[in-house]
């Protein structure tokens, strides 16, 4: 049952058809991981915090620094030396006090990572490098959770739902698209390429909308597509992803059983 603050917190969640007191029960009962407190991270836990999302977990072993303020606009000028995941939960319960904000300040490895997910439903990868993004599509695929994942470099995006795991529709996994790691150093960092800052916005806020569509059932998800955005040009595109039978991972011949190749 809907509380009385909580009608009024809601409401315009509520007046939405598609949604309504059904979809926001739905939506309070899901549970998130939050992987990467970053520029991705952040809009996307204070959206999905706002809508009610039942428990969020925060994963980040970092702490606040002053070059992270232009884009990971859950921090303050005073969070500054911090842990994230301390920050982001007092900021958090800030927003939304009913909602459950469980901070993981560590990082994400093939040791802890079944433990994590074990306790939520959905997965939102906002993470900056691709040991942690395949170290995911992998787990998730093994712990049958939805993982919606999101990347920003410069002034472009991409956002994709994988739930590979769900064999009612062929739906490609994350290595279906990139069957392996790039080579170490061959792909720059964000530090070294630069971002702008409201274009991780949009792509984190686009990931917490697919979070709460998968959550509460609405419209079709981005599971069997790509969507990216070029904030230069103003351009957004959806491709149809298919899976690949020579996946190692989801494929007819996978070779990939467990995750023992993420040391």
């Amino acid at each position: 049952m809907l509380s009385d603050e909580d009608l009024d917190r809601y409401a315009r969640h509520l007046v939405l058809r598609e949604v309504g007191g059904v979809g926001q029960a739905k939506i309070r009962k899901s549970r998130v991981l939050i992987v990467g407190a970053g520029g991705l991270g952040s809009p996307a836990a204070l959206y999905l915090a706002a809508a009610g999302i039942g428990a969020i977990g925060l994963v980040d072993d970092d702490a606040v620094s002053l070059s992270n303020l232009q884009r990971q606009i859950l921090f303050r000028t005073a969070d500054v030396g911090r842990s994230k995941v301390e920050a982001g939960h007092e900021a958090l319960k800030a927003l939304n006090p009913g909602v459950q904000i469980d901070a993981h300040h560590t990082r994400l490895n093939a040791a802890n990572v079944m433990e994590l997910l074990g306790g939520y439903d959905i997965v939102a990868d906002g993470s900056d490098n691709f040991a942690t993004r395949f170290l995911l599509n992998d787990a998730c695929f093994f712990a049958k959770k939805i993982l919606v994942s999101a990347a920003v470099t410069e002034f472009e995006g991409q956002l994709a739902t994988y739930k590979a795991f769900d064999r009612s529709q062929p739906y490609p996994c994350y290595r279906c698209l990139f069957p392996s790691p790039p080579p170490p150093g061959t792909v720059a960092s964000c530090s070294q390429t630069g971002v702008l800052g409201a274009a991780a916005g949009v792509m984190g806020s686009l990931q917490a909308l697919e979070v709460l569509k998968e959550a509460a059932s609405l419209g079709t998800g981005l599971a069997g597509k790509i969507l990216t955005f070029k904030a230069l040009s103003g351009e957004f595109r959806t491709a149809r992803l298919a899976p690949d039978p020579a996946c190692p991972l989801c494929g007819t011949a996978a070779t990939i059983h467990g995750l023992n190749s993420h040391g």
